[in-house]
């Protein structure tokens, strides 16, 4: 398949290895993005509206988090979960994550201000949520929230679903999520593979014909292939080793929802973990 200059250009900003420096204020987001989802806000938590796709596709989330803690070498601490939740949108992940008995505390930060707005609003809902420290959400990039001071201060699960495509540098954006993970702790994200197979599925079918998302939503050449992100982590040191990087293909069917499909990240949507090194998660 031949690439777009554009999407070479991005390409190599995944797989470059960038040296660690503090990100302050810049930040990876495209303020054309952050419109789009402003737009999009107010329907975020409609089970049939624009985001229906992802309430659907929230349980198999869940799943694949769990299949990477049982494939962890040694078996997972009992203690509570700390989840960092990046690019959380309106909260569907971050809410239910906050539900589970096996969780401590939900931190979910997206650098939309209507989105996270309807987010609260929706949390306020629940009064399990209410609890002090349950789950807190944040108007930030990942860039502007200051890396933790000790190991403690890091999180078991960091997640970025439905993130990356969207983002206008994805190599240093992945770098300024690394600090926040604990050793032991997982990396998580769902994005969606560059093929001609997602361009018609994702692009052409889901926005122009059959409306599933809205139009715009997506750039195809800013999807990332797995092979890409496996580059990416085995050019850094710490993580990945013993295993520590699984991969699950899922496909969208009609009438019965998603699916895991063996082999669906060479085609399309796939969620990717990779684990730190040391420690217990």
């Amino acid at each position: 398949m031949t690439l777009r200059p554009t999407a070479l250009r991005n390409l190599s900003l995944l797989l470059r290895h960038y040296p660690r420096r503090s990100y302050g204020s810049s930040t990876s987001v495209n303020p054309s993005e952050i419109s789009h989802f402003d737009k999009l806000a107010s329907s975020w938590w409609d089970p049939h509206g624009s985001s229906r796709l992802l309430h659907q596709m929230n349980p198999l989330r869940h799943d694949f988090i769990s299949s990477c803690l049982d494939s962890q070498p040694d078996p997972p601490s009992t203690a509570k979960r700390r989840y960092l939740d990046v690019g959380c949108g309106g909260g569907i992940f971050a809410e239910s994550a906050a539900r589970l008995p096996s969780t401590e505390s939900v931190v979910a930060l997206d650098p939309s201000s209507e989105v996270i707005t309807v987010a609260q609003e929706h949390a306020r809902k629940d009064p399990l949520l209410l609890q002090p420290g349950r789950l807190e959400y944040r108007n930030y990039s990942v860039e502007d929230l200051s890396h933790p001071q000790s190991p403690k201060d890091k999180f078991d699960v960091l997640t970025l679903f439905e993130v990356i495509e969207h983002i206008n540098k994805p190599g240093p954006f992945l770098h300024s999520c690394l600090p926040f993970v604990k050793p032991g702790g997982w990396l998580v994200l769902s994005t969606i593979a560059r093929t001609w197979t997602s361009w018609f599925t994702t692009k052409f079918i889901a926005e122009e014909v059959v409306r599933l998302v809205p139009r715009g939503t997506h750039d195809w050449e800013k999807y990332v292939n797995e092979e890409e992100l496996r580059r990416f982590f085995r050019g850094l040191e710490g993580w990945g080793s013993d295993g520590g990087v699984r991969c699950q293909g899922v496909v969208f069917v009609p009438g019965l929802g998603w699916r895991v499909v063996d082999g669906g990240e060479k085609l399309g949507n796939y969620f990717f973990g990779v684990r730190k090194d040391g420690g217990r998660s």
